[in-house]
């Protein structure tokens, strides 16, 4: 078959109960257990079991999320597992290059080579945990952001490959000539380096970005190995990855090089019916009187006198260009209310179960034939799982979903190699600084 070649990725986003915000209410959910390290490595021993490529921890330094600081938890789980990639979101406009670097080499180096770094800019304003006035505009934080990657880039590369000897003989451990300073002097930052760490054995860790504004898709285009996205059609799934995937070559870059996952939320069951049941669930669980303030401050209009079975209307919403967090997340919701006229109950019920990602509910064959026919579509190259219910949702997902798609020649029956990037299918990087030169010299 044509695609008997090109394999899916799939990549699973850890999120307590679930991603259905009303999950934890469900009789059977532990919510106690948020912060048990014995309820997560289940979860992804889980997921590793069913030979997904990477499991992924959102974070953020703003709210109330009650949630184990990434670096910490992907530590532990890396030494009690063999193959799974272990992605962390650390934002760039409140931390500095050198620790991020360090802590990324640290994480890959404990892991044999199977760190990400989902790059994010602040969506949520942290500014006043950080001694700052006010949140840095948009635009500005992708600028700093490209200037924080190219150093902590160059932080990996300050280390040779095969720097580190350790010849007892000689009594060298390390050849310092292949190790450099870095003496970075940019805009935003100025770092001497070398880092105190070795190159990670991934070279860098996956690089991973989940913007799709504007400047989101330009900075994935140019930095990104990894896209998490989130679309409500197929339709819109493809025109963005045709968009991002055209603005590769501009920075010499292939298809190839770059994994574009949506966010995919499924509720299954064995039956439609039953599927259907464990979703009407869910809803009536929903704060509803929350969940419109929520809206309202998003939207900029106050819906609290709405009624909830009436369309929603535009009128007075703030726009797109205004907002100074998530805009691709913002225009996905006017999007969903202007070309399907949803009622304040129905948008309400659509955010519920997944903030917006593309939600499913149904049994594990109707949603391989999703995936089937996006991945063959031009719309995926992969998706980023995201069970309504934890753990029992991936559960499922892992034992009746994969399967379907491996009886269908769409996944692998085994991992093909010991790095994320080896199992993504993405080349180690060079050492364009140093060892290139040294080659050429």
């Amino acid at each position: 078959m044509s695609h008997s070649r090109r394999k899916l990725n799939l990549n699973a986003f850890l999120f307590g109960t679930g991603h259905h915000e009303a999950s934890w209410r469900l009789p059977d959910a532990e919510p106690e257990r948020n912060l048990d390290f014995q309820q997560v490595l289940q979860i992804v021993q889980t997921a590793e079991r069913g030979l997904m490529d990477s499991v992924f921890l959102a974070d953020g330094y703003v709210g109330r999320s009650n949630k184990l600081e990434p670096f910490t938890e992907l530590a532990a789980l890396a030494s009690r597992t063999k193959h799974i990639g272990l992605i962390a979101t650390v934002g760039t406009t409140y931390n500095e290059p050198f620790h991020v670097a360090r802590k990324f080499a640290s994480l890959d180096h404990i892991s044999k080579g199977r760190a990400g770094w989902n790059i994010v800019t602040g969506a949520g304003s942290a500014a006043h945990n950080f001694g700052r006035e006010e949140h840095p505009d948009h635009a500005l934080r992708y600028e700093e952001a490209d200037e924080f990657v190219e150093v902590a880039k160059q932080l990996w590369d300050s280390w040779e490959d095969g720097a580190v000897i350790n010849d007892k003989a000689s009594g060298t451990r390390i050849v310092q000539d292949k190790v450099h300073t870095i003496d970075h002097k940019g805009k935003y930052y100025s770092v001497k380096g070398p880092l105190n760490i070795a190159r990670p054995p991934q070279g860098y860790p996956v690089l991973v970005q989940a913007g799709s504004s504007e400047s989101g898709k330009e900075f994935a285009a140019k930095v990104a190995e990894v896209i998490f996205t989130a679309h409500q059609s197929i339709e819109s799934a493809q025109a963005f990855y045709k968009d991002v995937k055209s603005r590769l070559p501009k920075y010499g870059r292939t298809a190839e090089q770059l994994k574009i996952l949506p966010g995919i939320s499924p509720i299954l069951a064995d039956t439609v019916e039953e599927a259907q049941e464990i979703e009407n669930e869910l809803f009536a669980y929903v704060n509803k009187d929350g969940a419109v303030k929520r809206l309202s401050e998003r939207l900029g209009i106050d819906l609290s006198n709405h009624p909830l079975d009436e369309p929603l209307s535009l009128a007075g919403v703030r726009e797109t260009d205004d907002v100074n967090g998530n805009k691709s997340r913002h225009q996905l919701i006017l999007d969903l209310v202007c070309h399907e006229h949803l009622t304040l109950k129905q948008l309400i019920n659509r955010l519920a179960g997944a903030r917006g990602h593309f939600t499913f509910t149904g049994t594990p064959l109707q949603l391989a034939d999703v995936i089937e026919n996006w991945f063959l579509n031009g719309a995926a190259d992969g998706f980023n799982v995201m069970p309504q219910i934890y753990p029992s949702g991936l559960e499922k997902f892992v034992d009746q979903v994969i399967p379907e798609l491996q009886n269908r020649g769409l996944f692998r029956t085994e991992y093909e190699g010991a790095t994320l990037r080896e199992n993504l299918g993405l080349k180690r990087p060079a050492n364009i600084r140093y060892e290139v030169n040294a080659a050429s010299s």
